[in-house]
């Protein structure tokens, strides 16, 4: 992720017949996420206590956002994970059981996920946007994000003469985002269309 974001520093660019390698400046990479799922909630189907703060995705990110507070010109953002954690089925099973494939009977634990919903993330964007853009700090951005929550932020940095290049990560972008950016531009390697599938 750090090699990815610095990536966005190095831009290439044509005078004539020749091409240039420009570096820019860092200001300082900014990494919005929340801490993982640490509660015991029981699975609705099979009765059994489930300790999300042992599973593999909680150990990586506590590992990755302990590695991330070590790197220079780095700031970790953390949000907070809504407390009204739920059980819900996957999609698969729910359209299973609107075809009448399957019935309740047939489910089991691994048919279910917790829900969770972060909260303070995309507000932390924004203010950390409008902070930069407001200030004078930066004269471009590069957002590395996959959706359209930060269209309210990206109008005030492009109102305020910012440069702002949006990163989706191969995520595809609705088809109205880009009067929004100044500039598409993804610097990590391209996922295989197998990888891809499971997320």
């Amino acid at each position: 992720m750090f090699r990815w974001a610095v990536s966005h520093l190095h831009e290439k660019s044509r005078q004539g017949k020749s091409q240039t390698n420009q570096r820019r400046d860092l200001y300082r990479i900014f990494f919005s996420d929340c801490p993982p799922l640490s509660k015991k909630i029981p699975n609705p189907i099979s009765g059994k206590a489930i300790d999300f703060s042992k599973t593999p995705e909680a150990l990586f990110r506590k590992e990755l956002h302990q590695a991330l507070l070590g790197k220079r010109k780095l700031a970790v953002r953390l949000g907070h994970l809504s407390d009204d954690a739920q059980w819900t089925l996957k999609p698969e099973k729910i359209k299973a059981l609107l075809k009448h494939k399957i019935s309740l009977d047939d489910l089991t634990e691994n048919d279910v996920r917790v829900d969770v919903r972060q909260k303070g993330v995309d507000m932390r964007i924004g203010v950390d946007v409008t902070s930069l853009t407001l200030k004078g700090q930066v004269d471009q951005i590069v957002l590395m994000a996959g959706d359209a929550d930060f269209v309210p932020a990206a109008k005030i940095a492009r109102r305020e003469g910012i440069d702002f290049i949006l990163d989706p990560m191969w995520q595809t972008i609705p088809a109205g985002l880009h009067e929004h950016i100044d500039g598409l531009r993804t610097t990590c390697p391209k996922p295989e269309l197998s990888l891809r599938r499971q997320y």
